[in-house]
């Protein structure tokens, strides 16, 4: 005969398990890499600049039912001490993956 907490144990798992698979096949899909190179970047007009904010450059998105969609840029509030490294598509393992843009510390 199961014990309580082994029928308690064993339900648990079972109610945890059906979300995470179906979450798993959601990821997968949305997850899937283009493989074609992404189009060069669009000629934004750069806007005047903005006293504590920094522009951040439009880049091309992937979503996998409609392809390369651009994103405009725009403004963002500065932050002291931190610079913005802009997004960009890297070529891995034969596919492009988006490494999105950054505050890194700045060593001035």
């Amino acid at each position: 005969m199961l014990s309580r907490r082994s029928l308690f144990k064993a339900a648990a798992a079972s109610l945890l398990a059906v979300p995470l698979g179906i979450a798993a096949g959601d990821d997968s899909q949305a997850q899937s890499a283009p493989t074609s190179r992404p189009p060069d970047p669009r000629r934004e007009p750069r806007p005047t600049p903005r006293r504590g904010y920094t522009w951040i450059p439009g880049h091309w998105a992937w979503l996998p039912r409609r392809g390369w969609v651009w994103t405009a840029g725009h403004w963002e509030p500065s932050r002291r001490g931190f610079e913005f490294v802009g997004p960009r598509w890297v070529f891995r393992r034969g596919q492009w993956i988006y490494e999105p843009g950054r505050w890194v510390r700045s060593w001035r």
